[in-house]
């Protein structure tokens, strides 16, 4: 029989773990950032040029692999001409 010390701490019914919810949050972001680009007609190279962010971690930043760092979620915001709070908000 399986007891809830074999579940995973979201079927549990415990709240997820503070990395979970950063990785989530991660993901979201990533979201946001790639619909706004998306919705501004501009392909990843263009933001790229726009925001002066690299390539691969523009990419990155979409997919939801890394942490961006502030400096380059303003920068993105400035490229797509959109409010910091619209790529942050919960």
């Amino acid at each position: 029989m399986l007891t809830s010390d074999h579940l995973p701490s979201t079927l549990a019914g415990c709240p997820p773990s503070p990395a979970t919810r950063s990785e989530e949050r991660q993901r979201a972001i990533g979201r946001r950032v790639q619909h706004e680009r998306m919705r501004a007609d501009l392909t990843r190279l263009d933001l790229v040029d726009r925001a002066g962010v690299d390539r691969i971690t523009l990419q990155r930043i979409e997919a939801g692999t890394t942490d961006a760092r502030l400096s380059w979620l303003l920068r993105i915001a400035g490229a797509l001409a959109i409010p910091l709070a619209d790529l942050v908000r919960e």
